[in-house]
């Protein structure tokens, strides 16, 4: 017999499970949503950069069971590219995997993440997360809105539709996009013609001629195949003037807005992700050599001496300047300069 007690324990049971965390969770994920520039793929093919997102977003899905979920969106679809980080800031935008110095006009902190000749190597850029320039620098980016989840690091190589440039004499004259203020300004200094443009629009900028070379990731040269117009190709394996700190980034209102147990769970992950990112940079410094030389292209390397030439003049120029904006840009530059 069905008694008004009965049905009023029923419907007490239904209440509490539809008000059980747990139960809401499930019926309703959590949906980050994570805007980049870079070719899209799939979790196992594609721009490294891509990869690192999805699996990134595979990851979180299964250590939250299914109460966070990351939608991937690649080429910018979601959100124009210059437009990505101060978006995150703003909580406009839930997650990125930016260049940072494409932020430097925003926040002037950030042009250190692209320094020219500042990190040479994977293995000096793998000890800044844990160095004190990877907690203080976090901590501005903090303040300013932005949470680093993944330290990303790649390596630049030179595509080049004229002559080799190994040293800053060869820049003299050239058309060159060098991907941010301070490297730009370090080829100024050398006589170079400077163009700014972010790397997805570099393909047009070779083939129109408004670019003779461009300063890149190994990956980037790669998706967006300039191999097809390259005569010289600057390879970035195992060196090279041009590091750049990608990472994977999380707006701080949005982590805000996580559960503890989801929190835990975005950093735990995106710093799992870092050694796969630093396997795939790498992998990517040996394939454009591969990629290019198919092409035609003549594959030449840095040596130290190249190397200690950049430096120098980047110190000069680059480091000054950066380090003359505030007291805060000259602090974290002595300490970046720290780490060796």
């Amino acid at each position: 017999m069905i008694t008004r007690r009965s049905l009023l324990a029923t419907a007490a049971t239904g209440a509490t499970l539809i008000a059980c965390p747990a139960v809401l969770r499930a019926q309703s994920p959590r949906i980050l949503k994570l805007s980049h520039q870079f070719p899209g793929g799939t979790i196992d093919q594609g721009d490294a950069r891509d990869r690192i997102a999805r699996r990134f977003g595979q990851a979180v899905e299964q250590r939250t069971g299914g109460s966070l979920q990351v939608q991937v969106y690649p080429t910018s679809s979601l959100m124009k590219t210059l437009a990505q980080f101060s978006a995150v800031r703003k909580g406009a935008l839930d997650m990125s995997l930016v260049p940072l110095s494409y932020a430097g006009g925003e926040v002037v902190e950030t042009n250190l993440a692209l320094m020219p000749a500042l990190v040479s190597s994977y293995e000096q850029a793998a000890k800044w997360r844990t160095a004190r320039i990877g907690e203080e620098f976090s901590k501005t980016l903090s303040d300013k809105g932005v949470i680093i989840l993944t330290w990303i690091w790649q390596s630049g190589a030179v595509a080049s539709r004229v002559k080799p440039i190994l040293e800053p004499a060869d820049v003299k004259g050239v058309k060159i996009r060098g991907g941010g203020r301070e490297m730009d300004m370090m080829f100024q200094a050398a006589g170079g013609i400077v163009s700014t443009m972010p790397s997805s629009e570099m393909y047009i900028g070779m083939q129109t001629g408004a670019l003779e070379a461009a300063v890149s990731a190994s990956t980037s040269l790669i998706s967006f195949r300039l191999d097809e117009m390259t005569k010289n190709l600057t390879a970035g394996r195992g060196r090279s003037f041009w590091f750049i700190l990608e990472p994977l980034i999380l707006s701080k209102a949005t982590f805000d807005a996580l559960t503890p147990e989801q929190q835990r769970a975005v950093r735990d992950v995106g710093q799992e992700m870092e050694a796969f990112s630093f396997e795939a940079a790498k992998a990517d410094d040996e394939e454009i050599v591969k990629v290019y030389a198919a092409r035609g292209a003549t594959v030449h390397d840095l040596t130290d001496a190249h190397i200690a030439k950049w430096k120098d003049l980047a110190r000069d120029t680059a480091w000054k300047d950066f380090a003359g904006k505030n007291a805060r840009c000259a602090e974290l530059l002595k300490l970046a300069e720290q780490v060796a």
